[in-house]
């Protein structure tokens, strides 16, 4: 495999294959265990009913975090595990995870204290800000919990700096500041650990839109979502880790449960240049009014925002409400009085479902957001052991992983024979982190490349160390840049489209790329790039309309991505030939 390629398969080529472990779900927990098992040259496969990432994987706050509210809820063993993979993933990914540097408001002294005592001793406490003190400690805490494999400062607090005091509203007389870290794009992490897996072991495959239907004896029935066809694979264990969807999943191999509950969390995507600068690339943590905590932060050129936590019954139907929307702008307008901010603002809204382990707790954010493993021993009907995977951040999905790992090998009686705390991740392998180191990664990117130094810094920021590989397979096809969507090209495209698993427009629009949760997709950006994807993986004039409509109505019901509408069926006069690459080059000389 070469340095740029990530291996997919679809489902037909799996037919009377055996894998001593398949694993359902394809998320951030799924895919870990998937590259730790690997690691230890078991032969696996994932599988997803949708695509790569699709749940809540893709819809975090990218935040890489230790959970410093955790605190209160005395979940201290899980804070000490966040921040120290955290820490890691600082290491391991440091062209998608950077350091964060946030700021909290405060405007009391004493405020608080009474309140974390009792959610710390499990009672219902009255509503009250959390105060200096209060903070101070949880902070010098979340500073000790954190000091394996530390790469970022300690907590400080101060009085407002005079640059902040117009920022907040009059009431904030102190700052308590401390890091955390944010990750660019999670998605792109999850398809580099899928390569770096079959990389260590090649017998290993990975297939998206394609659901498990049932487990009888050792047989494993598939099925195809796009076509509907059945195929059978055998295996030695199974792995459930469908998160939100895990009793669904257990149900179907016949296992006990229920096990998980989901709340949604909604966020939104700002084009606020105000906000934007006044952070100074900060995040702000911070208290609504009903004392959730809200996070507001410069993502790349916009402002990311989240988020609310609810409860929901079905995670295939979930969106962000009119609701959820305006209570986040109002808690905005509430810290940030001297901004103004209106619906107008969001260029994009994205939700997604935290699979939390079964609670009786009376609010959502009281839930423990830890994770464990769980073991369903063969059955009448199923002859082969079920891992589980129940809750899970996704900070912590490598530790969550390891402990999964461990007790797979234990069913198949191997042992572990590697690590993967220390392990780089994809792009973040040899890649360069001191300045000069960084400049001289560049200069060969583009003498190999003949690019620009501007592109070489998007595409090194991008992808990492792979950047130096692709560059020179987009340079060899010309690297044309979009006519409608800034930042990346036809080739690239191309790329995402042959070699990291899309079937749907949206994969790519969505997930393999940045475009939409930058608020970059137009009508025009979207038919160039449906052109692309179509001249790539062989799409019709009705398919290439089919995935046209489909991507549009998805952006625009569930994400609030302000398109036209796009008939279902493609008008007479629609012309695919004039959305290729070749029509689009000629086009714009």
């Amino acid at each position: 495999m070469s340095a740029w390629q990530l291996p997919f398969v679809r489902p037909a080529s799996l037919a009377d294959r055996h894998f001593s472990t398949v694993i359902i779900g394809a998320g951030i927990n799924g895919v870990g265990v998937f590259r730790d098992l690997c690691l230890q040259r078991v032969d696996c496969l994932i599988v997803d009913k949708g695509d790569f990432s699709a749940g809540a994987s893709s819809a975090p706050s990218r935040m890489i975090h230790g959970g410093l509210r955790y605190l209160e809820n005395g979940s201290f063993s899980l804070v000490a595990e966040a921040t120290r993979e955290r820490n890691l993933l600082l290491r391991n990914a440091p062209h998608l995870v950077q350091p964060l540097k946030t700021v909290v408001p405060l405007s009391s002294f004493f405020g608080g204290l009474m309140s974390s005592a009792l959610k710390f001793f499990g009672r219902k406490p009255p509503q009250r800000t959390r105060g200096l003190l209060a903070v101070a400690a949880g902070l010098r805490l979340y500073d000790l919990l954190g000091r394996r494999q530390r790469v970022m400062p300690n907590h400080r607090i101060s009085r407002v700096p005079p640059n902040d005091r117009s920022l907040f509203r009059a009431a904030v007389r102190w700052t308590a500041t401390f890091f955390d870290a944010w990750i660019s794009h999670p998605e792109w992490l999850i398809l580099e650990l899928i390569g770096d897996a079959c990389r260590d072991q090649p017998r290993s495959a990975a297939a998206n839109y394609c659901r498990v239907m049932g487990c009888a004896g050792n047989i494993i029935t598939l099925r195809d979502e796009i076509t509907g066809t059945l195929v059978r694979v055998t295996a030695d264990t199974v792995v459930n880790a469908s998160g939100a969807w895990l009793d669904r999943s257990t149900a179907v191999l016949g296992g006990a449960g229920p096990r998980v509950m989901g709340t949604k969390g909604s966020h939104l995507v700002l084009d606020h240049p105000a906000l934007r600068d006044a952070l100074q690339g900060r995040m702000a943590y911070f208290e609504a009014v009903d004392g959730r905590v809200c996070i507001v932060y410069p993502f790349l050129d916009r402002v990311l925002v989240g988020s609310t936590d609810i409860p929901v019954d079905d995670p295939d139907r979930i969106e962000t409400e009119p609701e959820e929307v305006d209570y986040l702008l109002e808690v905005l307008a509430e810290v940030f009085p001297n901004l103004r901010f209106d619906r107008g603002d969001v260029v994009y809204t994205y939700v997604g479902v935290r699979p939390l382990a079964r609670s009786d707790a009376d609010k959502p954010g009281q839930i423990s957001r830890d994770h464990s493993v769980v073991l369903d021993p063969p059955s009448a009907t199923r002859d082969i052991p079920v891992v589980g995977l129940v809750g899970g951040k996704w900070t912590t999905f490598r530790a969550l992983a390891e402990e999964a790992t461990n007790e797979v090998l234990k069913q198949l009686g191997r042992p572990r024979t590697a690590s993967t705390d220390m392990l780089p991740i994809g792009g973040g392998a040899e890649l360069p982190v001191d300045a000069q180191a960084v400049e001289r990664f560049l200069d060969r990117l583009v003498a190999a490349s003949g690019m620009s130094r501007t592109r070489a810094q998007v595409l090194l920021k991008r992808y990492g160390s792979k950047a130096l590989p692709l560059a020179q397979r987009l340079a060899a096809s010309g690297d044309m840049p979009l006519r409608h969507a800034p930042g990346y090209s036809v080739a690239e495209l191309s790329y995402l489209c042959l070699e990291t698993g899309v079937v749907h427009l949206d994969d790519l629009v969505i997930r393999r790329t940045l475009l939409a949760i930058r608020g970059l997709v137009t009508d025009a950006a979207l038919a160039e790039i449906a052109g692309i994807a179509a001249d790539a993986l062989g799409w019709d004039a009705a398919q290439q309309h089919a995935e046209l409509h489909a991507c549009a109505t998805a952006l625009r019901e569930r994400h609030g991505v302000r398109l036209s509408p796009v008939a279902a069926d493609a008008p007479a006069s629609f012309d695919a030939s004039l959305m290729t690459p070749q029509a689009l080059g000629q086009a714009s000389t």
